[in-house]
């Protein structure tokens, strides 16, 4: 059985790099409309390109299925109306997609793991913890209250001007900050946790954030350099801020693992944390949800590096997962509309919250962090 994808979310369509590559310097980031006009553009192509690949036509396509929540909202209305069209031309099932369902259900492509297994979501748009009952059917955790860790790190790379750095200059600003961590000493610099105070499942990044803007102000003073140009303790900085991203990820996972064990949404003995997104790829993070997971007698799974960052077979996967399932399979696609914003599952973060878990000592439960 063969499945359409069709998937048009900033920033994760491969033509969308190939094209805006030339206009990352000057842009330094994604904007909208000129993501928009770049889908137009290619989306015709890149179709008939991925058929041609494939060897089968549409006729024998199963269904096809798009991203409509959530995302950027004109790049969202480029693919769905021309998905749309398609369906309508061919007379095809259509399956809308969650962007994040997709990224969660993508480790069942990939490993034999059944449901239910807790999920973190990590990328530059987002940041959620949540149970995977099903294919459709999760339970929110916590998320975060302001700006994604992806997001953050790329800001953080742009104020250090990493695109200057000899050794960073065609390197994304999350990945920039990850190279430079690895020779960095972390101890030359400490950052206050966010959140601290509260007992949740939620996170937050903007206040770290201004606390390293404020510490990189304060040595561009102490190094008379002017914004712009590179600190000579740049990688102590890289490393300081990624040590810190990844301990507030991992503090509130370990309260969702604590959370789901004492209240049986999760078995004690064969529980699985999977984690995804973009930022999954970061290694440093990686290892230490790994240890996490051990510690904590979780099994640990997380797809390839190219599946964790947005792309298209996890969108095709989901339609495959909904597809098998009977879930969401639409035949009329009369009121179909994309949503750029849109919650994953039910909501049960207030239950985490009145719970009020306290989590151990990383130091003393994670020897990772001490080191």
């Amino acid at each position: 059985m063969t499945l359409a994808l069709l998937w048009w979310t900033m920033p994760a369509t491969f033509w969308e790099k190939r094209c805006t590559l030339r206009r990352t310097s000057t842009y330094s980031g994604i904007i909208p409309v000129v993501a928009q006009q770049l889908h137009r553009e290619n989306i015709e192509r890149v179709v008939k390109e991925a058929l041609h690949v494939s060897g089968v036509s549409v006729r024998e396509l199963a269904a096809i299925a798009t991203t409509v929540k959530p995302g950027l909202a004109l790049s969202l209305g480029v693919g769905l109306q021309y998905s749309l069209n398609l369906v309508k031309e061919h007379r095809k099932p259509f399956i809308p997609i969650h962007h994040m369902e997709a990224h969660a259900l993508t480790v069942r492509l990939t490993h034999p793991v059944e449901f239910p297994f807790l999920v973190l979501l990590l990328s530059g748009g987002h940041c959620i913890l949540a149970v995977a009952q099903g294919v459709s059917d999760f339970l929110l955790l916590g998320q975060s209250l302001d700006i994604a860790p992806g997001d953050m790190l790329d800001k953080v790379a742009r104020r250090l001007s990493l695109r200057k750095h000899v050794e960073c200059h065609s390197m994304a600003g999350g990945k920039a900050i990850e190279h430079l961590a690895q020779s960095g000493n972390r101890h030359q610099h400490t950052f206050r946790l966010p959140m601290q105070q509260y007992r949740n499942c939620d996170f937050s990044f903007s206040g770290l954030q201004c606390l390293v803007n404020k510490a990189i102000i304060q040595k561009e003073k102490e190094e008379g350099i002017q914004e712009g140009e590179i600190l000579s303790c740049v990688k102590d900085i890289a490393a300081a801020v990624q040590h810190a991203v990844a301990v507030h990820i991992i503090q509130r996972t370990y309260r969702a693992m604590l959370f789901c064990t004492k209240n049986s949404i999760l078995s004690s003995k064969n529980a699985t944390l999977v984690v995804s997104g973009g930022v999954a790829s970061n290694q440093y993070i990686r290892k230490g949800l790994q240890t996490l997971a051990d510690v904590n007698d979780f099994a640990f799974l997380c797809p390839p590096p190219r599946l964790c960052t947005d792309n298209g077979v996890m969108i095709a996967w989901n339609g495959i997962e909904r597809l098998r399932a009977g879930l969401g399979v639409l035949h009329s696609t009369d009121g179909v509309r994309y949503e750029p914003k849109a919650p994953l599952g039910i909501d049960i973060s207030k239950r985490v919250e009145e719970d009020s878990i306290k989590v151990p000592k990383l130091k003393k439960k994670i020897r990772w962090l001490a080191s």
